[in-house]
């Protein structure tokens, strides 16, 4: 039986709350964490947001609910709100959390939501069923007001373990993707929205197992380890987890590189694909060459010293890389489409050699992108 995943959370309490003032003038604060909630229809992402804004968890959490919008309304946020209607309604909520229900753009009610810093310490943002998570994540890379007061601490996704083989399988034609770039368009297997949801993933919540065989629970693990090769899967039925720190809260997704799979990739799903690459310990000198052939695997759609005959047609959807650095401090990379950064790692990493793990679509086999990856890193020594 389907959840009611467009059921509003049952709210006490309600309430206009302050704006702490002290808090908006206080001149350094540390940046207020969010994970991003997605999911298909009747995932149970509303189911999931209800626990948690009832559970006790002793956390002061903002809850940003439903009709987040879309890309139009994530790259032109200045446009809506001129004729000075609302954009959220405040409420608050019995164990402290605090809810805002989204009625136009969500960066204006994460905007208006800062207003009253110092009341939580943690924002969860659920979207639509239909919200592509790789519009929305990059916005707090690339807005300079967000990215100084919010950091994004991953990306969790809600699955119906019981529909989403269909939903993979038979995406309806509202739901296909097309490609940005026409250049690059595919003739492969249709890519869905449950597809985009489930690539950009930092953790996947597989829900609903109650209503599934172990059999079928184990094909469904295996069509999604075949779409994202990286994320964390917790296994839930009523979308009630064992615990909300590193399952929804507290992923810290973006501040390091936690990936364990297999040089390679499954073919079992033919739409979308994870593949990972290797190479020993570089110089500080080479960091460049890496940074140049992300511009190109990113920006550009292209694979450097591919074969030219028939050079691949892909799409990133998500990035992550560690490098390893001898002579100097080791590198982290995240990626989220094009939108990408190098930083330095907090800490050495345990690892002797560098990886790179890469999700999406027409990828091909992973031997053409070692190569390419190793030819370009040996370039940059002669």
């Amino acid at each position: 039986m389907l959840e009611d995943d467009d059921a509003p959370p049952e709210l006490v309490d309600v309430s206009t709350l302050p704006v702490e003032q002290d808090a908006v003038e206080e001149p350094a604060q540390s940046r207020v964490p969010i994970t991003i909630v997605t999911g298909y229809l009747g995932a149970g992402k509303t189911t999931l947001l209800n626990y948690i804004l009832t559970e006790k968890h002793g956390k002061k959490i903002a809850v940003i609910m439903n009709e987040f919008g879309d890309s139009t309304d994530i790259e032109k946020p200045l446009t809506v709100n001129q004729d000075g209607q609302e954009v959220t309604e405040w409420m608050e909520v019995g164990n402290g959390c605090i809810c805002c229900s989204v009625k136009d753009t969500g960066v204006m009610a994460l905007e208006s939501l800062m207003g009253r810093r110092g009341t939580f310490d943690y924002i969860l943002l659920e979207t639509t069923g239909l919200a592509d998570p790789g519009n929305i994540a990059p916005i707090f890379w690339m807005d300079e007001s967000l990215g100084s007061s919010i950091y994004l601490d991953g990306i969790v996704t809600l699955v119906d373990a019981k529909n989403i083989s269909k939903l993979l399988d038979e995406p309806s034609p509202e739901e296909t993707v097309h490609d940005d770039h026409d250049d690059h368009r595919h003739d492969s297997p249709t890519l869905s929205m449950a597809h985009m949801q489930i690539s950009h993933a930092d953790v996947i919540i597989l829900n609903k197992a109650d209503l599934v065989s172990e059999t079928e629970l184990e094909a469904v693990r295996d069509r999604i380890s075949a779409i994202n090769g990286v994320a964390r899967v917790h296994v839930t039925d009523h979308s009630k987890t064992p615990q909300i720190e590193g399952v929804v809260l507290d992923l810290h997704a973006y501040d390091a590189v936690d990936f364990d799979i297999t040089k390679g990739h499954s073919h079992i799903d033919p739409a979308i694909s994870t593949i990972s690459i290797t190479h020993a310990p570089i110089s500080s000198s080479q960091v460049p060459a890496v940074d140049a052939w992300l511009r190109s695997v990113l920006w550009e759609c292209t694979l450097p010293n591919s074969p030219q005959d028939k050079p691949p047609r892909f799409d990133i959807h998500r990035l992550k890389g560690l490098l390893v650095v001898p002579d100097g401090p080791d590198k982290i990379i995240q990626a989220v489409r094009e939108i990408f950064e190098i930083r330095e790692a907090q800490a050495s990493s345990e690892s002797r050699e560098c990886k790179i793990v890469l999700i999406g679509r027409g990828l091909g086999e992973a031997e053409v992108w070692q190569r390419s990856f190793d030819e370009c890193l040996q370039a940059s020594l002669e």
